[in-house]
């Protein structure tokens, strides 16, 4: 998401911060540039005039011209204003689950937006993170196959579903939704509403019916961010008939402009609650702001991936490999679980996005061909091996190696690639049992990678859980010129 956006605002601070010094003309001109990358990112006109006026009245004053790095000083600025206009630098509103029990949380919505995929989504993180008890409900009755995928999502992840009655109307079907979950002492109830493919009075009316008996602590608005503008129009309409709480933005992993995430809620007035970011029922991060704003400007987000590994990783399993690397040991049974969890938090290419500086890497990394497929292909090398294969990698000769391959349906070379990565992951487990640092590892304090220490990645020891981009197919690696 924003990634058009980030692209264009990188370019525009690049030449700001190359200058030594800002004369007020070479802030307006900057500043032109960022309008036009609004409009370019589809924010609405009236939000990017009212950022632009709290932009510039900062911007041209004589603090940032005279500062010592006046550059700096107005991607603050901007940044700022962008926290501002995404909801400012409040902590993250929480769903407001925390009355008498059950506590309702409706979602509306039209048809498509990703409402019921969203309920079991927002669903697991209740039970899994806030330790609650879910019971979820399905009011669709025009469509019997949405009741069905919602049955099928709660069996998946482990949530209860009303079960289905035939024929029951909606208004029914949420009296009986609210009775069970009082008898089954479920915390939360999520009731899933029909949608259309337009807005219609019906839809209004039967969403407000359901409102007035459920009484939801939580009314949230599922909204398609490729819809761009419409996706606004679309929660302003709602909001006019429902009272609602918050907003939830789907498909955000798709959308490049980003412009209904930066205008929602400057138009509605609407907290955005949570971003969907692809189809798995963990795919949805909780909207903040200023991590948002960080990651608009190329800043990444660390404290978001450190969430993600905090979530995804047994934190059992990932205490016992500490304590075997801290003996210096390292094999293949271990490195394909560091792929497996790899690919749980978001990939190489979703981990790399959110660490500082690699945006405006965004080609190179391209290029690179970095998806879960490179992992998965790695993940299936090493089940072709032996057990004993795994445990004692130095078995594996130029025969064992021809038969892993076969038996992966992948060339020698992949195999080779995969016991260097292999090499350099158990060189650095070796290291840090000694207790010493290894080289090469960007961005470890913090700091931001450059090009070069990316590509250093496939020459030096790589982070256990992020394989060395030379030993990646399709990577550059350490014995070719850049």
């Amino acid at each position: 998401m924003f990634e058009a956006l980030t692209e264009r605002l990188g370019g525009v601070f690049d030449k700001l911060t190359g200058r030594g010094a800002l004369s007020e003309s070479d802030v307006d001109a900057a500043l032109r540039e960022v309008r036009v990358a609004l409009l370019e990112a589809d924010v609405a006109l009236p939000v990017v005039k009212d950022f632009m006026s709290r932009v510039r009245t900062e911007a041209v004053g004589e603090a940032v011209i005279k500062a010592v790095k006046p550059g700096q000083q107005v991607i603050k600025i901007v940044h700022d204003a962008l926290v501002h206009v995404l909801g400012g630098d409040e902590a993250p509103e929480g769903l407001r689950v925390y009355g008498e029990p059950p506590n309702v949380i409706m979602m509306a919505g039209l048809q498509g937006s990703g409402k019921t995929t969203t309920s079991a989504k927002i669903a697991l993180r209740l039970s899994k993170v806030e330790k609650r008890r879910v019971l979820m409900a399905s009011l669709d009755v025009r469509r019997p196959a949405a009741m069905e995928q919602l049955s099928t999502l709660g069996k998946s992840i482990g949530v209860d579903v009303l079960p289905i009655v035939p024929g029951q109307p909606p208004a029914e079907i949420a009296k009986r939704a609210l009775t069970a979950a009082r008898l089954g002492g479920h915390d939360v109830l999520i009731l899933d509403t029909a949608g259309r493919t337009t807005l219609d009075e019906d839809m209004m009316a039967e969403a407000a019916h359901v409102a007035a008996i459920a009484k939801p602590s939580e009314i949230l608005l599922v909204a398609d961010s490729l819809t761009g503008q419409d996706a606004v129009e679309t929660a302003k309409r709602f909001h006019d008939r429902l009272a609602l709480t918050g907003l939830v933005l789907t498909r955000t992993d798709g959308d490049g402009r980003g412009g209904a995430a930066l205008s929602m809620r400057a138009v509605t007035g609407l907290p955005i609650k949570f971003l969907g970011a692809g189809e798995r029922p963990d795919a949805l991060e909780i909207f903040d702001p200023r991590r948002l704003a960080g990651r608009i400007l190329g800043q990444g987000d660390i404290v978001g991936l450190v969430e993600k590994a905090v979530e995804q990783v047994d934190r059992a399993e990932a205490e016992k490999m500490a304590r075997k690397m801290a003996k210096g040991r390292f094999d293949f049974d271990d490195m394909e679980k560091q792929l497996g969890q790899l690919i749980q938090i978001g990939g190489l290419k979703g981990v790399m996005g959110m660490l500082p500086g690699v945006a405006k890497m965004k080609n190179q990394i391209s290029d690179a061909q970095l998806d879960d497929g490179q992992l998965r292909r790695q993940i299936g090398i090493i089940r072709s091996m032996t057990p004993t294969e795994r445990q004692k990698p130095d078995l594996i000769n130029g025969r064992r190696r021809a038969r892993i391959a076969r038996g992966a349906g992948v060339e020698v070379v992949e195999v080779n690639r995969l016991l260097k990565m292999h090499r350099n992951m158990a060189d650095m487990a070796k290291a840090m049992g000694k207790g010493k640092m290894p080289f090469g590892m960007p961005g470890a304090m913090g700091g931001r990678p450059s090009p070069e220490a990316l590509k250093m990645l496939g020459a030096g020891p790589a982070l256990p859980g992020l394989p060395a981009a030379g030993s990646l197919p399709g990577l550059p690696r350490s014995d070719k010129k850049s």
